[in-house]
């Protein structure tokens, strides 16, 4: 069964910009990242998919029913996670997860049991109050409203943004457990690895039109590394880079991306005085050029 489906889901704001056609869906138990740049509709189809916004065209379900006609009863199912918070600044972080469980009518012991739970797992402290909070101690707070009442689906709109790396890998800890769980969650990252560690399949959107659904396996083995070596001399440089179509050169410093064995180029360097050499992973913002044919707006 699809938790989410989307048919022709539409919100055109002009010049562009919005979701067109979205054909998207999540099944259940499943983990979707949703990746694109900023401006691709990410955020846009998330608030659609929460009935924040009524769609111009075409249809956003969640458990088979309306997400605009029916918000009330699908949020309630839903732990919700937006991209920019917006808290009650005079509110202390224990106020503010009690008003959220009375909005959702979770007013029971395990619903606020889990959240003292979540708050000493992401050491934070409920009765700081929020407008002393940090950006990442407020996105702490956004997360343990979201998963305080055991939903049944996850949105969660770029997570871990203004986490530090250990909380970071707290998170992604507690996503895993929720997987595991049998959750549905749909994710939005600018984050390979977030995505790698936690996603089954990837919807990839471009400019508001979902241009790829990729399992994560092949978007493993579609993602290259890039190679930066500098030379001895420019002209070892020239040498080196001369025949290999993505080589960017600078000075005496070339830049080649390699999908797949890199036995080749390393004994390609062996050849020429190779002063330094690094390795990254691609990141997300360059692989979706691949899908996007070099434009990646």
């Amino acid at each position: 069964m699809n938790v989410i489906a989307t048919h022709g889901l539409t919100k055109d704001y002009g010049k562009g910009r919005g979701v067109f056609g979205l054909e998207l869906t999540v099944p259940q138990g499943r983990v979707v990242g949703f990746l694109g740049p900023n401006g691709a509709g990410k955020t846009t189809t998330i608030r659609q998919l929460m009935g924040f916004i009524r769609p111009d065209a075409g249809t956003a379900e969640i458990f088979g029913q309306d997400c605009f006609a029916k918000a009330p009863a699908i949020q309630a199912r839903v732990g919700y996670l937006p991209g920019e918070i917006a808290f009650p600044d005079d509110m202390t972080g224990e106020g503010y997860l009690r008003f959220a469980a009375n909005l959702r009518g979770k007013t029971g012991r395990a619903s606020l049991a889990r959240a003292k739970e979540l708050c000493a797992r992401f050491e934070l402290d409920p009765k700081l109050r929020i407008k002393r909070m940090s950006k990442g101690t407020k996105q702490k707070l956004g997360i343990i409203a979201a998963f305080m009442h055991s939903p049944e689906l996850y949105l969660l709109d770029e997570p871990t943004s203004g986490l530090d790396p250990l909380m970071q890998g707290t998170f992604l800890a507690l996503l895993a457990e929720e997987k595991a769980a049998g959750k549905t969650i749909l994710l939005s990252s600018h984050i390979f690895e977030e995505v790698e560690r936690t996603c089954d399949t990837a919807a990839i959107l471009r400019a508001g039109r979902l241009v790829a659904v990729e399992n994560m396996e092949a978007l493993r083995k579609s993602r290259r590394k890039v190679f930066s070596l500098r030379f001895g001399d420019e002209k070892a440089a020239v040498l080196f880079a001369n025949g290999l179509p993505d080589a960017v050169r600078e000075g005496a410093r070339v830049t080649v991306p390699v999908t797949g064995d890199v036995d080749a180029l390393v004994k390609r360097a062996a050849c020429y005085p190779v002063r330094d050499l690094s390795v990254r992973p691609q990141s997300l913002e360059e692989l979706f050029l691949h899908y996007y044919g070099g434009d990646a707006q």
